[in-house]
């Protein structure tokens, strides 16, 4: 019923441009892990909430083939954001350069090789949009690394993905046809999202709301009372309200 659910509203949705859709097959055919790319439903409602925030600035932890970067990029036409992205892994890398070099997105693009807790840490200023789709056990350490450092503007907002680990973050039981091969990878990032869900629970500087939609997306915000009239502890700007 999911996939058909899924699918029903893909075709009731804005489609995704010929180069994503094209990075998207690409993406499947070469990669057998593919399935943690984000979908075309998915990468439509990334570009219909960067067309509605207007970013100037978006910074993503992850980005695999570059599929989501490819979306920042094209929905951020009219501000000419400057879009971060952030990989560790070599073959992700590669491909993601590759991306970048066959649709031309360097000018606006910049890829950050390494760790991303240190990479993190050297990031400057403010952005307005920031999507976490990568290692799940570090997620907690990044969101509170990101607040610490006060780099989510006070507009913006934080997207985290993959939040239910194929429904393991719910419960080991709540996916009974998850392959054997990768059930104990997807159990052990349970373990770490319902410590991530705790922290955004319970940490007072944020508002937070986990959806039930795709994989799990929790969004992220500055609470009204953390921002003052100058912005986040005296930055420049006010909080938008997600609601």
């Amino acid at each position: 019923m999911a996939a058909t659910v899924t699918d029903y509203c893909t075709k009731h949705s804005n489609d995704v441009s010929n180069n994503t859709m094209e990075l998207w097959d690409w993406t499947c055919d070469v990669f057998e892990d593919a399935d943690k790319m984000s979908s075309p439903l998915q990468g439509a409602t990334m570009e219909f909430l960067a067309e509605w925030q207007q970013p100037k600035r978006v910074l993503e932890i992850g980005c695999y083939t570059g599929y989501s970067a490819v979306a920042w990029y094209e929905s951020t036409v009219s501000t000419q954001a400057e879009i971060i992205t952030l990989e560790l892994d070599p073959k992700m890398i590669a491909a993601s350069r590759r991306t970048f070099d066959k649709y031309q997105l360097n000018d606006r693009v910049k890829l950050i090789e390494g760790p991303a807790q240190d990479s993190i840490e050297k990031l400057t200023g403010e952005f307005d949009i920031i999507f976490v789709d990568a290692n799940k056990e570090g997620y907690e350490g990044y969101v509170k690394q990101i607040l610490d450092k006060e780099l989510l503007s006070a507009k913006g907002f934080i997207m985290c993905d993959n939040v239910f680990a194929r429904g393991m973050t719910i419960s080991t039981d709540a996916n009974p046809g998850l392959p054997a091969k990768v059930r104990p990878y997807w159990t052990e990032n349970g373990k770490a999202l319902r410590r991530f869900n705790t922290f955004c629970k319970n940490d007072p500087r944020i508002d937070s709301v986990l959806l039930p939609l795709y994989d799990g997306v929790t969004l992220i915000k500055w609470k009204p009372s953390t921002a003052t009239p100058n912005g986040v502890n005296g930055t420049s700007g006010f909080i938008k309200m997600m609601d």
